[in-house]
């Protein structure tokens, strides 16, 4: 009896092993292996790749890509691969460390989707909730001392290092790009692009197989970009409120105004102020929906629509699908397509 007590604890351990395995070793012998940050870069390598191609994504279903961070395993599945594409302009804030990290004799071909796009560059206001509670304070103690010689001096010096201060801010500020080029057909086809061409540096034995899938793609992309073109062009209005402001270069590219109640992150709480700015733009160009995301809690922005009086919609900034999703194949398209119909409904 404890011979096969033991035989079966045995079998029970070698499964153990054997599964775990399995799950650490993504790669398929004969395809390019291929490791993506996040989901449309998945979505699109699976399509440019079609069958040459094993492709996985880090971040699971349900998972929003701010939130998530990689686990040892995800580091390991990076290096065995042999080629990781991630979107780039601090979309992955572990992505550096990870670079720095690689060996410099690896074999892994690095890919920054975003590399040839044109990028949108962060402005003042996009940032800082705590430079203007800061700025008003210095306002404050500025007027406060305004009679007192000695302390005006100490004031003029402490306004100077403050603006020396923000000198630094704003020049940082001015490096910072908008990573959410992939909301924007137009931007989503210089991805691809990107993503073709190293696809084919991985593996030119199948280059004219690849050159004909993205040609697929870049047309449906294309049309896509057509679609929103002319949408936006018939729409009544041009200005919409999002939870998230990560449609800046929808924005550009067809010509919207968006403006946010959280900024670039979906976990930046606003300010007093930009709900006071957010409530007075809603009623001047008479918005009737305030936007907001799936994966995302849309507390604050029912709270705000339920302020004035106006209803909220789903805009999916598409950085992962829910499970739901998954299981019903949806896809960039399919959910861009829900997004242009939202988008449409708030315009008008």
């Amino acid at each position: 009896m404890k011979t096969i007590k033991m035989a079966l604890l045995i079998l029970f351990i070698a499964s153990i092993v054997v599964g775990c395995g399995n799950s650490n070793d993504f790669t398929v012998e004969g395809k390019v292996n291929v490791v993506t940050s996040f989901y449309p870069l998945y979505d699109f390598a699976q399509k440019i790749g079609g069958e040459h191609v094993n492709v996985i994504n880090l971040v699971p279903a349900g998972v929003e890509s701010h939130d998530w961070s990689p686990k040892p395993r995800d580091m390991s599945n990076i290096t065995k691969a042999d080629v990781f594409i991630y979107n780039g302009a601090g979309f992955e804030g572990w992505v550096d460390d990870f670079l720095d990290s690689l060996k410099k004799d690896s074999s892994l071909l690095v890919v920054e989707a975003i590399h040839d796009v044109d990028l949108i560059e962060i402005g003042e206001d996009a940032h800082a909730e705590e430079e203007h509670a800061e700025d008003a304070h210095a306002e404050e103690e500025h007027a406060e001392n305004a009679h007192a010689e000695e302390e005006h001096t100490e004031d003029a010096h402490a306004d100077e290092a403050h603006a020396d201060e923000h000198a630094g801010e704003e020049e940082h500020a001015h490096g910072d790009v908008d990573p959410h080029a992939w909301l924007s057909p137009l931007q989503a086809k210089a991805m691809a692009a990107t993503i073709k061409e190293h696809l084919i540096e991985a593996d030119p034995s199948h280059k004219d197989d690849y050159e004909a899938n993205y040609s697929l793609l870049a047309d449906r992309l294309q049309q896509l970009h057509d679609q929103f073109v002319q949408t936006v062009a018939q729409a009544p209005k041009k200005e919409i409120v999002v939870s998230h402001e990560a449609f800046g270069y929808i924005a550009r590219d067809y010509g919207i105004t968006q403006i946010g109640v959280m900024g670039l992150s979906p976990d930046a709480e606003p300010t007093v102020q930009r709900m006071n700015e957010i409530t007075n733009f809603a009623k001047e160009h008479e918005i009737k929906y305030i936007l907001f995301e799936e994966l995302v809690s849309p507390k604050l922005a029912e709270t705000l629509a339920k302020s004035l009086d106006i209803e909220t919609l789903v805009l999916n900034p598409l950085e992962g699908l829910t499970e739901e999703q998954v299981t019903a194949k949806e896809d960039y398209f399919t959910i861009m397509a829900k997004n242009l119909t939202t988008i449409e409904k708030a315009l008008q």
